[in-house]
Parts: C-alpha cells; structure tokens; sequence
C-alpha cells in the first residue's frame, strides 16, 4: 500500500448499501488503508440489496470484502460495534477522514446529539471533537424537520451533509451510473482522485 492515512467507513442501516461497496471499491483501488464499521442493521439491508450476506465477525468481514474489492492484506481492518480499543474510538489513533455511507436517520441523530452509544457513533464523535473531517450520506425521503435540524447542527459544526441524490445531467445509462455519480461526489470531497465523473464543464473528451 501507498503511505495514504487511512479512511474510516461506516456503513449503518438506511438504504443504500450499493454506494457503500461501491465507494469502499473506489478507496481501496485508490490504495487507502481503510477502517471499516458494519451496523447489524446494515447487514440486513445489504442483503436486501444485494446479493452479499455480509460476516458479522470483523476478521472474516474484513477477509471477506478484501476478497469481493482485491483489496492488499490489511488493507481493510474491520471493527464490530462494541470494539472500544479500536483505533477510531480515541483522537490519539483517529484518522482525519470519516465517512458514513450511507447514513441512516438514527445514526444522524445520535451523532448530532452525541449520544455515542457504539463504535460508529463513538468514531463519528472523535472526528467531531478533533476538528477533523466528517462526510454524512443521508438517505432518506421525505426528511422531517428532526432529520432537518440533525442536518443543520452538523453543519454548522463543519460535517459534510451529502445525501444519496444523483444527478441526471450526465445522461445515465445504468443504476450503476447513479451510484457512481454519488460515490464521485464523496470521493471529491476526500481529495481522492477519481474517473467516475468528469467535473462539471468538463467531458471525457476535453484535453
């Protein structure tokens, strides 16, 4: 692997699992070491919509996305809920970067609140208190003013809010072009490069 720090993922329980898997392909082609959160709800979901019955233990979820996204050994560190040593649970061993895709409404609310109640929501509140970078993928519709005001402390605390909307001005030809034109966006935002979608006034031909 590169020297890249690595980039915390959580996934939690909204619709959506397709960005994730997609985003965490991305990263890991991009060679980032990645720090990986699954909710179990997030389990349920992405066998809802997909094909993937995700491992519930850390080692063998690890083993097991390493081999879906060829990923290097260790690449990928997978860490359960309840996992208080791991790296992302203390500003001393926290990388700058976190992302949650995609970002159930409960999720949001506890890291707007604080509440901390495990690994992810813990992880999401050292980035917060560490003045580093947080990314949320909220994914749901409609939103209520509680999803709304969770929103807005976020933002004005510095997160990232970027919902799972596509665009359609890229003329897509595929649900997997939806996917990628989200995941561009978040990939953007962390400053990793990436060919999913040309910047705006730009084209895969332009020189």
């Amino acid at each position: 692997m590169s020297g890249h720090e690595p980039i915390t993922l959580a996934i939690t329980g909204a619709s959506g699992f397709p960005y994730a898997l997609r985003l965490l392909e991305c990263l890991v082609k991009a060679r980032y070491p990645i720090y990986l959160m699954v909710s179990k709800a997030a389990r349920v979901v992405a066998a809802t919509e997909s094909d993937l019955s995700l491992k519930a233990q850390p080692v063998k979820l690890a083993e097991q996305l390493s081999h879906l996204c060829q990923a290097e050994p260790g690449q990928i560190r997978a860490f359960s809920e309840e996992d208080w040593f791991a790296p992302v649970a203390s500003g001393s061993g926290s990388p700058g970067r976190m992302v949650v895709c995609p970002c159930s409404t409960g999720t949001l609310s506890a890291i707007a609140t604080g509440a901390s109640n495990n690994l992810i929501e813990r992880a999401a509140d050292v980035v917060l208190k560490e003045r580093k970078q947080l990314i949320v993928v909220p994914r749901e519709a409609p939103y209520s003013s509680i999803h709304l005001e969770h929103m807005l402390t976020l933002s004005r605390l510095g997160v990232v809010i970027l919902p799972a909307s596509p665009g359609f001005y890229h003329q897509p030809q595929s649900v997997a072009d939806l996917v990628d034109f989200v995941v561009a966006r978040i990939l953007n935002h962390l400053n990793v490069p990436q060919a999913l979608m040309p910047p705006w006034g730009h084209s895969d031909s332009s020189t």
